[in-house]
């Protein structure tokens, strides 16, 4: 009798254990856009396999990333924290890593819940992009590498993907081309053939040799720009397994498939340790791919076809935890880093960007459809499924929640933005733990949403002065768009 006590005791304990420290495969998307999938309405674009998670699980209807950008979302997602306070919020207009040779990326003394989890024992991966940057005095130090923060096997791209990394796709660049290539060429066009005219009137005798000059000047600016162009994609446009390079420039060949198979063959090594996956997909972000499987079968074009193409991955990953029978000590969390890339056109007209539903602007802005993200949680058994949540919530809040759940303590010497989920999710509390989300367009503030705490004093308000306010709010908001300094949101505290 006692060993079969001491027996019930043990399975209880085990049970348990499984229970506090779950497994966690967190999926990324680029640019995708709250109006894509179909548990968020969409009608015309498959995605039966994301569509199938919400149903297991929460829907965030408020989920709202930390920067519509990708370098600085990703980093708040990583740590917790505003890409402010970790210096991954940039000055400058271009707010993400373009090269490979930036010296800049994730400090080293920031803290990624990849970190927490490799100290409880976890096996750690990030597959897919990482965009967080890699180096920081030479090509081998890989300070800013993924397996500098906490990640035990990295497979994918360092930067990002780009129109330059696909043939015929155009480039980023055309604004940068236009004013250091086709200006300088066109005021040098313009003083040749004006010393031209001058000479052939006999007003101002030009010797050659400047002729000579200025014709070289304009050869060597096209040499130089056909050189960045020729080299940017084998220099950028590259996969990493860890810290070798593996396919340089990358192809676009089954890329998808073989990040996923590669994704579902660490759960199958890590199956017996917990374990902590990164799915960070280069869909829908251009440039556009898919396999022949997916190219043109969507009602929407090479947009729609990485789309469902995605949405084919994420139902590999599901049916590889359901294979092992990991699903329900599995805690999935879908999302996407930004919305979606609306102004995306190629030059041939063609459509590339993606839908925020019926909220206004996109990625590089912080009107609701830049920031408004999907958000979605699974774990059977503990989260309830099919429940929606319209609480405002964050990237940042899964530092929090995973650390948690994995048994970690949260850093006491750093300020952690994010807010722990599970008693949101599990229906402990009604209310988010936010009381204000600040939203900044990279190094400066941009807007802050209020979500306030003591509802009766809102409800206080009568009706002529809530009126009042929100006429305010509607006047403001369309003069001044998602540029609100954030004494305007105090001032109008009670804008719906």
């Amino acid at each position: 009798m006692r060993i079969l006590v001491l027996l019930l005791l043990f399975l209880c304990e085990t049970q348990s254990c499984a229970t506090s420290r779950p497994n966690f495969v967190l999926l990324m998307a680029d640019d995708l856009g709250i109006g894509d999938p179909g548990c968020y309405g969409n009608k015309t674009l498959r995605t039966p396999n994301i569509d199938r998670l919400a149903e297991g699980g929460v829907k965030l209807t408020q989920h709202l990333a930390a920067s519509p950008l990708c370098t600085p979302s990703r980093a708040a997602f990583m740590t917790g924290r505003y890409p402010i306070r970790s210096g991954m919020a940039s000055q400058s207009k271009v707010g993400v890593f373009l090269f490979s040779a930036s010296s800049g990326g994730l400090p080293t003394s920031e803290i990624t819940f990849a970190k927490l989890l490799k100290n409880q024992g976890y096996s750690t991966a990030l597959i897919g992009k990482w965009h967080l940057g890699t180096n920081c005095h030479n090509k081998t130090d890989f300070c800013h590498h993924p397996l500098s923060h906490g990640f035990d096997y990295f497979h994918g791209l360092p930067v990002t993907n780009l129109r330059d990394c696909k043939p015929g796709e155009g480039t980023v660049f055309t604004t940068g081309i236009r004013v250091l290539v086709s200006v300088p060429l066109q005021l040098i066009a313009i003083a040749l053939l004006t010393l031209a005219v001058l000479k052939c009137l006999g007003l101002l005798p030009t010797p050659g040799l400047v002729f000579f000059c200025l014709l070289f000047l304009a050869a060597v600016i096209l040499g130089l720009v056909v050189c960045f162009l020729y080299y940017f994609r084998p220099l950028n446009c590259f996969l990493m397994r860890n810290h070798e390079i593996t396919q340089q420039p990358l192809s676009y060949d089954h890329l998808t498939q073989r990040l996923t198979e590669d994704a579902a063959e660490f759960i199958r090594r890590s199956a017996e340790t917990p374990f902590l996956l990164v799915l960070s997909y280069l869909h829908v972000h251009t440039a556009l791919f898919s396999s022949k499987d997916f190219a043109g079968k969507s009602k929407h074009g090479a947009y729609g076809d990485t789309a469902e193409e995605m949405d084919w991955s994420v139902g590999q990953i599901l049916n590889v935890l359901d294979e092992l029978r990991l699903a329900n000590n599995t805690l999935i969390y879908f999302s996407s880093d930004q919305g979606a890339h609306v102004e995306e056109v190629t030059t041939r007209g063609e459509v590339h960007g993606g839908s925020n539903g019926i909220y206004k602007g996109g990625k590089a802005n912080n009107w609701e459809g830049g920031i408004r993200v999907p958000g979605i949680l699974r774990w059977p058994g503990v989260i309830p499924a099919g429940l929606e949540i319209d609480e405002p919530t964050s990237n940042m809040d899964i530092f929090p929640t995973v650390a948690k759940l994995a048994g970690s303590p949260l850093p006491e010497d750093r300020i952690i933005d994010g807010r722990d989920l599970m008693p949101l999710l599990q229906g402990k509390s009604q209310r988010s733990d936010h009381e204000f989300l600040f939203h900044y367009c990279n190094f400066y503030l941009n807007a802050v949403r209020w979500h306030p705490r003591n509802r009766k004093r809102e409800h206080g308000i009568n009706a002529e002065a809530v009126r009042r306010r929100r006429k305010q709010c509607h006047r403001i908001t369309t003069q001044l768009g998602s540029h609100l300094a954030q004494e305007i949101w105090i001032k109008v505290k009670r804008c719906p």
